[in-house]
């Protein structure tokens, strides 16, 4: 039989072309926010290839209100924020604090303008003074890393003691696997916290906080 002959079902083909129509639609709109810019509204979806998965409504709400918290007590309309490799969380800390930047390595990001910064965590080795505008600046760092290796715990902790405010009591927020926690707690003074990022797919590792202040005296716990 010549492949010309082989014909999908009905009912199958009319499903195929409706999934292809949807992710046409959807790589047409993200390229559209990236063009355009359209702020803090711009959505995205899930690149897995770049180990991204998207946090939950709750786990966002309850970072949010920290950082909230985090804000009033420091009561400095300069306290400037960096989210590393977490851009789900954007919209919402923004929403309550202008100052934020967000590192990604995926340029869709640039849709968010100036806020946006490309970075690469392997450069850091290459370049001691890799994003050497951005050091010494951020008084709280909440950073997410793309995947669960020592290697990546060690680069990504070499940036983030860059871009750290040293003359302020700078505050780290770190969602990982609980598999990272003997790498980072060697590499960072953070200890691993009760609150349980959670996301919008199921993942099969398990995720854990880890903060250098106390960040349970700021969430609502729930012990797993």
């Amino acid at each position: 039989m010549d492949d010309d002959d082989i014909a999908l079902p009905a009912d199958t083909l009319a499903i195929l072309n409706e999934f292809l129509a949807e992710r046409s639609k959807r790589e047409a709109d993200e390229e559209e926010r990236v063009v355009n810019k359209t702020g803090r509204e711009a959505k995205f979806e899930e690149d897995w290839q770049l180990s991204q998965f998207w946090y939950s409504e709750h786990t966002k709400i309850t970072l949010r209100d920290v950082v909230r918290q985090l804000v009033k007590e420091h009561g400095d309309k300069d306290f400037t924020i960096a989210l590393l490799s977490c851009p789900s969380l954007y919209k919402n800390i923004k929403d309550i604090h202008d100052k934020v930047h967000i590192f990604e390595y995926d340029r869709r990001f640039e849709a968010y303008g100036s806020d946006f910064v490309h970075y690469d965590f392997n450069c850091i080795d290459q370049n001691a003074d890799y994003l050497k505008s951005h050091h010494n600046s951020y008084d709280l760092i909440i950073a997410d890393p793309p995947f669960l290796s020592q290697e990546c715990m060690e680069k990504m902790s070499k940036i983030i003691l860059k871009l750290q405010r040293k003359d302020s009591n700078a505050k780290l927020i770190f969602c990982s696997g609980e598999v990272v926690e003997p790498w980072l707690t060697a590499l960072l003074p953070v200890h691993k916290c009760k609150f349980h990022p959670q996301h919008e797919r199921n993942l099969g590792n398990e995720f854990v906080s880890y903060a250098n202040f106390n960040l349970d005296n700021y969430t609502i716990c729930e012990n797993k």
